[in-house]
């Protein structure tokens, strides 16, 4: 194996920790999430409970973030969704080839989601704010975008870097 993937793998502790930390984000997203979504509901049921106006508007904003920073979640998992049928059909370089033509592309998709995304949230999403939280720039609704697409550019590059690395290890039939 070439040096360069010995090197690049000491710096996978680096990329445990930001997974940790999104994950870890998601986590706290979830809960706040489930908590707004109950005392709504609750309020609905028990009038002694006020309901908050700003509840629903939270939620989606929420639920944007964790959305988007599970997918880039799931590509450091290498779990999203793939056509796999005929892999065992085809050469192993090919299949190789192939995920790296794939992860190049999402890596492509991750770079317009930080441009495009960030260029939303700062023109349209600085001139408005929300209904129930006038003093709360729409700013926050468009970044998970960006957000998210950073951390897709980080993850893909490590893809990237094991797809690389698939061409020379030479894969032990068990």
């Amino acid at each position: 194996m070439p040096e360069i993937f010995i090197k690049l793998r000491k710096i996978e502790t680096v990329y445990q920790l930001v997974y940790k930390i999104f994950l870890n984000i998601c986590k706290v997203l979830l809960v706040a999430d489930i908590l707004i979504t109950s005392w709504i509901v609750l309020a609905r049921y028990i009038t002694a409970i006020p309901a908050p106006n700003w509840g629903e508007e939270l939620i989606l904003t929420l639920m944007a973030y964790m959305a988007v920073l599970s997918a880039a979640l799931a590509i450091k998992r290498n779990a999203h969704i793939r056509m796999t049928s005929f892999d065992r059909y085809l050469n192993r370089h090919l299949i190789t080839a192939l995920d790296l033509l794939a992860d190049v592309a999402v890596l492509v998709l991750a770079v317009i989601m930080l441009v495009v995304g960030w260029q939303y949230a700062v023109s349209i999403g600085a001139k408005g704010s929300y209904i129930s939280m006038p003093w709360l720039s729409k700013f926050w609704m468009y970044f998970p975008v960006p957000l998210a697409g950073v951390a897709m550019i980080f993850f893909e590059v490590e893809r990237i870097v094991l797809d690389i690395e698939r061409f020379f290890v030479k894969e032990d039939k068990a």
